[in-house]
């Protein structure tokens, strides 16, 4: 089958629903490329044969990131500290000692504003929804940042990459590659220049006191 029959051939709510059920599963506390599968998502509504649209993969995963952290939290609230000793043991790489500790010092930083900052950073979005409950931040709150980091994350990055995109396609009309590379290498140099500066702006400091998440 010809690359434009199977681009074609692929039902946009199929794209949509894994999507949002992706980025909900990385929500949760699970480490798998949720932002990864969003730009690859991104990039098929570039593509004249393709049905699916930019609008909708914003939502879905704006909706799945809501609703996974949503989940986390409850899951951090019921299991406290000892989940997460629990999941370092289990898996040390993402949940280890050094790994929590870096994300316990942004929470008692900034707060609810870590959680919005953590959707762009790929260690706090992970960390975020179930940390918020095991620290027992109120839930208003915690949903409130939730909500906007979710809502900006998604719909930034898809409208970033797709008119990006588009405007590459229009000034290399015939060049239809070369535009993706272009959008893609752009949707990454501004997503990584966005969280550079969001790490940096969350940086911990040792003399800095903790605030209070209540």
């Amino acid at each position: 089958m010809h690359i434009d029959q199977w681009i074609a051939a692929i039902p946009p709510l199929a794209v949509y629903v894994t999507i949002g059920l992706i980025v909900m599963i990385e929500s949760l506390g699970i480490p798998i490329p949720g932002e990864i599968a969003l730009v690859s998502a991104t990039l098929l509504t570039l593509h004249p044969s393709s049905a699916v649209q930019w609008e909708f993969i914003a939502v879905a995963a704006t909706a799945g990131a809501i609703i996974g952290d949503s989940i986390g939290y409850s899951i951090g609230r019921k299991g406290g500290k000892p989940l997460f000793e629990w999941l370092g043991r289990k898996f040390p790489k993402h949940f280890g000692p050094s790994h929590v500790a870096t994300a316990e010092r942004a929470f008692h930083k900034w707060g609810m504003w870590t959680v919005f900052f953590g959707r762009f950073i790929a260690l706090l979005r992970i960390f975020a929804g179930p940390l918020a409950g095991a620290l027992k931040m109120p839930y208003h709150k915690f949903l409130i940042a939730n909500a906007l980091g979710g809502i900006v994350w998604a719909t930034g990055t898809v409208a970033l990459i797709h008119y990006v995109g588009e405007a590459a396609e229009r000034w290399l009309s015939g060049f239809a590659w070369i535009g993706l590379a272009v959008a893609l290498v752009g949707g990454v140099a501004i997503s990584l220049f966005i969280k550079h500066r969001a790490g940096k702006a969350m940086a911990p400091t040792a003399e800095d006191e903790p605030a209070e998440l209540s």
